[in-house]
């Protein structure tokens, strides 16, 4: 089985890592897709994220690196062949905010989500966050693909 696990990835943080990692473990093939969200502004460059991603994902011999910036998500599951989202949470809030378009999905195309629980370890980061630490100089050499401190919290899913 297929499964997409879709987001901005601006930046790909230790949380993504995480279940990008563990939904490789559960399906066939996992499609990390770099997607357009209209409420955010971009910070890398698609390209970026793109490499980012397929670094990220280097060892996972099941896990494929796409973008589909333009449409819904549904049009590049049905294009694409696949059923299944897969959702990071960190908490209620996320829940709250994924359960809408889960349903909208589900409506939509027959697409179900499948929700990881986040790692109770990297809860606290988000891509917002660590970029938020970046500016202020506080991440090494604005290097944001490392893993902050236990104990932050709030922003964007895992």
């Amino acid at each position: 089985m297929r499964a997409l696990f879709p987001g901005s990835f601006d930046p790909i943080t230790p949380g993504h890592q995480d279940v990008l990692r563990r939904a490789a473990l559960l399906f066939d093939e996992v499609v990390v897709c770099v997607m357009f969200n209209p409420n955010k502004t971009g910070r890398f460059p698609v390209a970026e994220r793109l490499d980012r991603l397929r670094a990220a994902a280097a060892g996972s011999g099941n896990v494929t690196v796409d973008s589909h910036t333009g449409g819904l998500l549904v049009d590049y599951c049905r294009r694409a062949g696949i059923d299944v989202v897969v959702r990071g949470v960190r908490n209620v809030a996320d829940l709250d905010h994924e359960m809408p378009m889960a349903r909208m999905n589900r409506e939509l195309a027959g697409v179900e989500t499948f929700f990881i629980a986040a790692d109770p370890a990297l809860a606290h980061v988000s891509s917002t966050l660590v970029t938020a630490m970046s500016r202020q100089v506080r991440v090494p050499n604005g290097d944001v693909s490392e893993p902050l401190p236990a104990g932050g919290g709030g922003g964007e899913g895992p």
